[in-house]
């Protein structure tokens, strides 16, 4: 594992403890040689991040669409920034960048982001970890909400189970670096025979 995307807000949130995590999480990538990819705003979470792992030594590569960099939200200061055509573009580029995938707390387009990778993996685009860091109780909602799809039979047990959701940074780093797809992919192979047939 070399790099690690993070979707989080535009915005810095309501509490404090929000930007302290957010700037934990950046530190600890740096430390350990992780690069940051990410939406390339200088606002909000999505800049503390960034500005943590710059300021304790590490590498960030920010992909932004040109719409976004002409509202002068794009951060200059960064190891990389790419310049993109779409919001589509953006996804696909920090996809590919990546090596996995973390949601700290955020908005519509948080939850846009690390879904999409989400139903990426489960029609088996890709098999990249995803992981909900916590701040507060911010996901305790939404993962219920999951739990509940899994108990309606929206969503399979094994793809509710091949995702990380939890507080610790180690835990989730940890986890990421000993990923293994087995469960979403055995269910993608088991779907496939049965579309087969």
């Amino acid at each position: 594992m070399k790099s690690i995307c993070v979707y989080c807000g535009s915005n810095a949130g309501s509490k404090p403890v929000y930007a302290d995590r957010a700037t934990a999480l950046g530190d600890r990538l740096a430390k350990d040689g992780l690069r940051l990819v990410y939406g390339g705003g200088n606002v909000g979470l999505m800049g503390t991040v960034a500005n943590a792992v710059l300021d304790a030594g590490g590498q960030v590569t920010g992909v932004i669409p040109q719409q976004l960099a002409d509202w002068e939200v794009a951060h200059r200061g960064l190891t990389e920034l790419e310049i993109v055509d779409s919001m589509h573009a953006r996804k696909m580029r920090m996809f590919e960048l990546s090596d996995g995938f973390v949601a700290l707390p955020g908005g519509f387009g948080t939850m846009e982001e690390i879904f999409e990778m989400l139903t990426w993996r489960q029609l088996g685009i890709g098999n990249k970890p995803c992981a909900f860091l916590d701040i507060d109780g911010f996901y305790a909602p939404l993962i219920g909400m999951i739990d509940r799809m899994v108990e309606e039979r929206f969503l399979h047990p094994d793809q509710r189970a091949d995702l990380w959701y939890g507080s610790d940074i180690d835990e989730m780093l940890a986890w990421m670096r000993a990923y293994e797809p087995a469960q979403a992919s055995k269910w993608i192979d088991e779907k496939r025979r049965s579309v087969m047939k």
